[in-house]
């Protein structure tokens, strides 16, 4: 299987050193999450730069703005309680920036298991929205958030996405759909 690696991500929180962990080098230790693959990460900031919560860095193999260099990945459960409160927003903004990414997903689930769908995997998607959203798309494959919650009548498509993202991240999912298994 090819790697996959992260090329940009968004800033979660920033830590001057965190107790029981040994120094790296020096350099401001931030909290991310991959834009891509929803990958947490640690990494140290170049000197000199100021970065905030929510802003994007550039991760790449191959270009480093920002970055001195990624520690490795982490858990859920490494990051800080800012990281996890901010995590919640930062989810939603990637999810709205790649809506067709997550439309694609919506017009082409497909089933898990003999008596389970990969929709139903989507909370708030039980067995009406499930046969609902399959018979919409034959129809025609959605085109937008907008569009799905439309014709399906399901509230806030993003928000559920965002949910099933999240719970993934938290490591409370046996399947993944949207983020990389760590």
């Amino acid at each position: 299987m090819e790697k996959r690696y992260e090329e940009h991500a968004y800033v979660l929180d920033l830590l001057h050193g965190r107790p029981g962990t040994r120094p790296y080098r020096t350099g401001t230790l931030i909290q991310i999450v991959g834009k891509d693959y929803f990958t947490l990460l640690e990494a140290i900031v170049k000197e000199g730069v100021t970065l905030k919560p929510h802003d994007q860095v550039n991760v790449g193999k191959d270009f480093r703005d920002e970055i001195t260099y990624i520690i490795g990945r982490i858990g859920y459960e490494d990051l800080t309680s800012t990281a996890k409160m901010e995590l919640v927003t930062a989810v939603e903004k990637i999810v709205f920036i790649h809506e067709s990414k997550f439309i694609k997903f919506f017009n082409t689930a497909q089933a898990i298991t003999p008596r389970m769908h990969s929709l139903e995997l989507i909370p708030g998607i039980g067995k009406k929205y499930m046969w609902q959203i399959l018979d919409e798309r034959e129809k025609s494959f959605f085109k937008s958030f907008e569009d799905l919650q439309q014709r399906v009548n399901i509230s806030n498509p993003s928000k559920l996405v965002t949910k099933r993202i999240l719970k993934e991240l938290t490591g409370n999912s046996k399947y993944r759909l949207f983020t990389r298994s760590t």
